[in-house]
This record gives C-alpha cells, sequence and structure tokens, in this order.
C-alpha cells in the first residue's frame, strides 16, 4: 500500500553524527506502520566517506573532519549553504525499487531547477545531478529492512572551496556548481521548499505534514 502521508522535518543546521545516528535509529525500530518522513538539515563542515570510498580521493582534508559512514558512493563534503535532504521511506511498502528511488530523486531535483530555467540532467552510470558536465547534487543511500536513509545534497549557496580537497564521489577534477550562479533558489530554505514539492509529487505523497526538528511533534 503507498502510504499518501509524507512527515517533513525541519532541522535547520546540525551537526552531521547527531542526524546519521538519529536516522539509522528511526530505520531501525520503524515498522509497517511508521510514517515516511523527509529531513531536511545544513551541516557544519564535514567530509563523509561511503562504503565504497577509497582513502586516496580525499587529497587534502585540513581542518574539516571526515567521518566514515554505512551510505553508498565514494566521498563528498556538506557545508553551510548545502541543501541536504534526507528521505526515510519504507520503499518495501510502496513497491519501489532502489533503482527507482534513485531515479526519482534525481528527476525530483531537475523538475525543481527547470521551474528556474536551468537544464538540469542525471547520468546513468554516475548518481547525481549535472549542469553543463558540473555537479549540482550528490546522491547516497543506504537501504536496510526495506527502509531508505541518507540521501541527496543539493548546492545552493555556499562555499565551494573545500571540494577541491577531495575527488568529489571518486572524479578527479569534477567541477561543482551552486544554484546561486544559475540563478536558482538563492537560499537553502527556498530550495528546500520548492524541492520538498517536486519530490511529494512524484512520489505521490498527497499530504505533507510539516515539524520543526527531531522530537516528535
Amino acid at each position: 500500500m503507498q502510504e499518501t502521508t509524507l512527515h517533513i522535518r525541519h532541522l535547520g543546521q546540525q551537526d552531521y553524527e547527531s542526524v546519521w545516528h538519529a536516522m539509522q535509529q528511526y530505520t531501525d525500530t520503524r515498522n509497517g506502520d511508521s510514517p515516511d518522513e523527509l529531513w531536511i538539515v545544513e551541516h557544519p563542515p564535514v567530509f563523509t566517506q561511503g562504503q565504497a570510498g577509497k582513502s586516496e580521493h580525499i587529497l587534502n582534508a585540513g581542518d574539516i573532519p571526515v567521518i566514515q559512514v554505512d551510505r553508498g558512493g565514494q566521498v563528498t563534503y556538506h557545508g553551510p549553504g548545502q541543501l541536504v535532504v534526507y528521505p526515510l521511506l519504507d520503499i518495501k511498502r510502496s513497491k519501489l525499487g532502489v533503482r527507482q528511488l534513485v531515479t526519482h530523486i534525481e528527476q525530483s531535483i531537475i523538475d525543481m531547477l527547470a521551474k528556474y530555467d536551468i537544464q538540469a540532467y542525471a547520468k546513468a552510470d554516475a548518481p547525481g545531478v549535472y549542469v553543463n558536465e558540473r555537479k549540482i547534487a550528490s546522491l547516497g543511500l543506504r537501504i536496510r529492512k526495506g527502509c531508505s536513509f541518507h540521501g541527496l545534497a543539493l548546492n545552493v549557496d555556499m562555499d565551494l572551496a573545500p571540494f577541491r580537497r577531495i575527488n568529489p564521489c571518486g572524479y578527479a577534477g569534477l567541477e561543482m556548481v551552486q544554484c546561486k550562479e544559475l540563478s536558482g533558489p538563492q537560499t537553502v530554505m527556498e530550495a528546500g521548499e520548492q524541492l520538498t514539492i517536486t519530490f511529494s509529487q512524484l512520489l505521490g505523497y498527497q499530504h505533507l505534514v510539516h515539524h520543526q526538528g527531531l522530537a516528535a511533534s
């Protein structure tokens, strides 16, 4: 049965590890009646290294911490001015395949950017969203017990320099771009509002319930 209600949690800026562990806990303790949720957050500067991550892709971490995490993918950077969205969905309940979910997430970003006349696209061999061969959004998921966590990171209005300290997503020399440069959404809040709309429409959610913070409210 498709769950038609999506709970949106606005977390503001929170450190990466506490949100990561909260995602794990929600996924591990949820049952067939637990609601699907979308967590919207910004993180202080951090590099995260996925399960397939190779240390040689971290060129010069410097003063930015590196955290080994349980999502797919290689290394990426999170920092203020980047929209991070974590879909905590029961994909088994909604009969959604992992590849379908990845495609839907990418398409929701593409559809949102199209509202701003930005022509973005996905690549079959390199998850994420691109504009003129520059990457604007990264993607990394984990599926446990038929449920998803981790998610996407959309560059909005941030310092892109730390990306030059790594091979983003394992690709040497991959250039990054952000919404503000392309006359897209100018703030993380605006990007979050617009992406919530396209995401919920694509996945068929009819009711959105908004919450502030992690605690049940």
